[in-house]
């Protein structure tokens, strides 16, 4: 059933829209944010402001958030939610903290990472006097062994809960938003796969949650009284099984109607193996992801009410969320997704320009060729590389690399974009990530697939003496010890098909847009493009 104009007129300006009814303002106090790159943080921090609040937010790149529409109206602090240091002077002065940060897909030490991140954090708060620390972590069901991941979003609760601050921990389960990790993997699990032969947790009840709602109680949170210290169960008005979400989901996209087989062998290790082959979530996510939805996981309590009301119009129902996601995704209006936030340690390593380059080898293949177009029609298609656009190269060799990529445990070419019209610092493009992005002239790509060593990928538009377009492309690598260096000799002997023909390809690419002004953008699929049209009608209203 797909929804029509009629059913929601409020819904459809945006998908992540906060109610203020019942919400008390922030009244100009100051509110740190941290993981605000990421899917949560970069969503929440336009609604604290809009609800009165200064905010401060902690990053490790400060420049990652540079080009976020409000990126003038904050504060941004650089340090690390585990740096007891850094997170003192990011505190001064703050009344309510937010942990929206956790190692998940950082490794198989992930919780040892969380537990001391969470210790520092707590301690930090309770040192500068925070009024409120306030924490979303996952819906656990009681008296069960857990999954690793809940065990550990359940661990960090109860660390932040003992830290001597008045604390609120948020527990949620699956939550429902254009490009949150669990959504992403129900679409594509769903659209994909019109037979499925799925595992037996797809009977499991889950109680999801739209991500407006969350990001409601989120910000409601911030301003409870000081003696409330305690975790609340959220989730939507809906309790379903992952069998009955994936079949709403295609009737709401209107798919032809799935066919699921649930059957005893597929195990939470062999069905994480399997989503990460069908969907764009790496193993090293959607191995916790599915381990976590052995559980049953529904709410126990709704006590949330009392210091968050509900809406007038009621808490968003799964088919509303589903159709409001979809219609950002039609639109090309994704504000973040689970590959915003980058990968752990990263930063650390500087670029081969940096003035604190620490030397050793550094292979270099450059090209340069002139373009018949302009610097504006040769950036287009820069700026518009990868994701359904592809990589203007020799196909079949980036499909095998993606592949070997995911076999090893790294994120492949199915991370695709946030957006196919823009770029910024820190979005996620396949196996790349945004490094620096200088409109018009630079986009500079850091390979986060499983190397031997460091890679960038360096796509500028200049002009040379005589007023002509250049494009210069200049991939680097920084090998790490002989594995390193058999690396590199072994696939140079194909540079000259991947490189060379992306070179080529980008040029004629940029020449035809210049000919006949058709941007070589990509465009939403027709499932998501009707329920998009469905939800916001015909004017797109």
């Amino acid at each position: 059933m797909a929804l029509t104009d009629d059913d929601h007129p409020a819904d459809t300006d945006d998908e992540a829209q906060v109610s203020t009814e019942g919400l008390s303002p922030g009244r100009g106090r100051i509110a740190l944010v941290t993981g605000a790159t990421g899917y949560i943080g970069g969503r929440l921090v336009p609604e604290l402001l809009a609800a009165g609040w200064r905010v401060r937010a902690l990053a490790r790149r400060p420049e990652a958030l540079a080009d976020r529409p409000w990126s003038d109206d904050i504060e941004v602090v650089r340090g690390d939610a585990g740096d007891l240091e850094g997170l003192r002077r990011a505190m001064d002065g703050v009344h309510v903290a937010y942990y929206l940060v956790h190692a998940l897909g950082t490794g198989s030490r992930f919780e040892s990472t969380d537990r001391r991140t969470a210790i520092v954090f707590g301690q930090a708060a309770r040192e500068a006097g925070i009024r409120r620390i306030v924490y979303l972590g996952g819906l656990y069901p009681e008296g069960e062994v857990l999954s690793r991941h809940l065990d550990s979003r359940k661990e960090v609760g109860e660390i932040l809960l003992a830290s001597g601050v008045p604390t609120t921990v948020l527990r949620a389960a699956v939550i429902l938003g254009s490009g949150s990790a669990s959504f992403e993997m129900l679409r594509y699990l769903t659209e994909r796969l019109p037979v499925m032969i799925t595992p037996r947790w797809v009977f499991n009840r889950i109680q999801p949650i739209a991500i407006r709602d969350v990001l409601r109680y989120l910000v409601g949170s911030a301003t409870m009284p000081d003696d409330v210290h305690r975790a609340f169960d959220i989730g939507g008005p809906d309790v379903l099984t992952y069998k009955d979400m994936m079949v709403r989901y295609a009737a709401v996209a209107g798919l032809p109607k799935r066919i699921i087989v649930p059957v005893n062998v597929l195990t939470p290790n062999l069905s994480s193996h399997w989503v990460g082959v069908v969907t764009p979530v790496p193993n090293s996510i959607a191995r916790p992801l599915v381990e976590s939805l052995v559980h049953e996981v529904v709410c126990k309590e709704h006590d949330i009410e009392q210091h968050v009301p509900d809406p007038a119009e009621g808490l968003v129902g799964f088919d509303r969320a589903v159709g409001l996601a979809l219609t950002r995704i039609g639109e090309a209006d994704v504000a973040t997704r689970w590959a915003s936030a980058s990968t752990v340690g990263a930063p650390s390593d500087p670029m081969p320009s940096d003035p604190d380059w620490a030397g050793g080898s550094l292979f270099v293949d450059e090209r340069k060729s002139v373009v018949a177009a302009s610097k504006a029609s040769l950036w287009a298609v820069v700026e518009g590389i990868g994701g359904e656009n592809g990589w203007y190269s020799w196909a079949l060799a980036w499909q095998v690399r993606g592949v070997l990529d995911r076999v090893w445990g790294g994120p492949g070419l199915r991370r695709g974009r946030r957006s196919p019209f823009d770029l910024r610092v820190g979005d996620a493009v396949d196996w790349w990530r945004v490094e620096d992005v200088q409109d018009t002239r630079l986009l500079r790509l850091r390979a986060e697939m499983r190397l031997p060593g460091l890679a960038w990928l360096d796509l500028a538009v200049e002009e040379d003496d005589e007023g002509r377009t250049v494009f210069k492309q200049t991939a680097y690598f920084h090998p790490r010890g002989l594995l390193g260096q058999l690396y590199w000799w072994s696939v140079t002997p194909f540079h000259g098909v991947v490189f060379g023909g992306m070179q080529r390809n980008i040029a004629r690419a940029a020449e035809e847009f210049e000919r006949t002004g058709s941007p070589p953008r990509w465009q939403p699929s027709n499932p998501v493009r009707k329920v998009a049209d469905a939800i916001s009608g015909p004017d797109g209203r």
